[in-house]
């Protein structure tokens, strides 16, 4: 397994940050591999897989270059630069390994300052990683200079038409993905934060993160910046490092996050708090916006607020800010609540 080494003050400061070109590579993975987790990613490959293959089959060079660089355990580093975007989340610990929930307290990072590092990446660099990926030669037509601007253009393109158009929407799941975190961290260390990042990631104690399954030695990354940056391509994930400065981890955003519909009300729920209230709290397992309960629900926006303003009045529900939002959950009072009804 890979795992990192980290020391308290490499914890202490850790962060979760969002990162466009972290989203856009994830998304660029799922049209590599024409297959979605989930309906939404159906939906969105309908939409915009034919246009990408298009694009493709008519600059074979850059084809190559996008099925050389995912390879089967390691993607060409080149492509996936470490970002060191504006906080997302801040998660300060204890030197015992505990935190409290940190909130959200700015913006992702540009995605065009972030593609700039893909296409100034030195070519022989780029070459290097393609045959890390590859784990052998390098196609003939890939010896070349240009691969960075070729894999930065590509990535403007998917930004452009298939990411752009749905980020405000991706980044309140992104940035309640991330309170969720804070939540957990506060409440159980992090082990209960870490622990379903992604498959291969856990805390293993003694100041260890595992980060992958792949048999690759250990990493000393104590004072360093580490990061956690979420994206909502469900099946994909992967590690970034600038060393010896700065370590991400890029993790699938929890999935009942890009879920849609609303959740099933139990019945002794609906008569006690009434129906539509009742159906808010149930939502509220994970963090939300008024503005998605609102789509949720299909209630208005004035019938959401007082039903959260009744829920916090009742403690069962919390907010905190993040970002442009302010997102709503459940407290434990409310999800023993929501748990005794559902049981009994």
């Amino acid at each position: 397994m890979g795992w990192w080494q980290v020391n308290a003050d490499t914890l202490a400061g850790s962060r979760f940050v969002l990162s466009p070109l972290a989203e856009t590579f994830g998304s660029l993975k799922v049209l590599h591999a024409g297959v979605g987790a989930h309906p939404g990613e159906h939906a969105w490959l309908d939409a915009h897989l034919p246009a990408y293959r298009e694009r493709l089959a008519a600059d074979p060079v850059t084809a190559l270059l996008v099925r050389s660089g995912l390879g089967p355990e390691w993607i060409a580093d080149f492509l996936t630069p470490t970002p060191r975007g504006r906080a997302a989340g801040r998660s300060p610990a204890s030197g015992a390994g505990t935190a409290r929930a940190g909130g959200l307290s700015g913006d992702a990072e540009d995605f065009e300052d972030e593609v700039v590092r893909v296409r100034e990446a030195s070519p022989v660099a780029a070459r290097a990683h393609l045959r890390t990926a590859l784990r052998g030669p390098l196609p003939a037509a890939l010896e070349r200079d240009d691969l960075p601007a070729r894999a930065a253009d590509l990535l403007t393109y998917v930004w452009t038409e298939a990411v752009r158009p749905y980020w405000e929407r991706r980044r309140r799941v992104l940035e309640a993905d991330v309170v969720s975190r804070t939540a957990q961290l506060g409440q159980g260390g992090w082990a209960a934060a870490l622990d379903t990042l992604r498959p291969g990631t856990r805390w293993l104690g003694e100041n260890r993160l595992q980060v992958n399954r792949h048999e690759y030695p250990p990493r000393e990354i104590s004072g360093a910046e580490l990061f956690f940056v979420p994206i909502t391509a469900q099946r994909h994930g992967w590690v970034s490092w600038e060393e010896p400065h700065r370590y991400a981890v890029v993790y699938p955003c929890s999935g009942a996050l890009v879920r849609t519909g609303s959740a099933s009300v139990p019945e002794s729920l609906g008569a006690l708090l009434g129906p539509a209230r009742a159906g808010v709290l149930v939502l509220l397992g994970s963090p939300m916006s008024t503005s998605q309960l609102v789509a949720v629900t299909g209630q208005g926006l004035g019938s959401v607020g007082r039903h959260l303003r009744v829920l916090l009045d009742a403690r069962l529900v919390e907010r905190r800010r993040a970002g442009r939002s302010v997102l709503y959950w459940r407290t434990p009072a409310g999800e023993v609540l929501v748990r005794a009804q559902r049981e009994g």
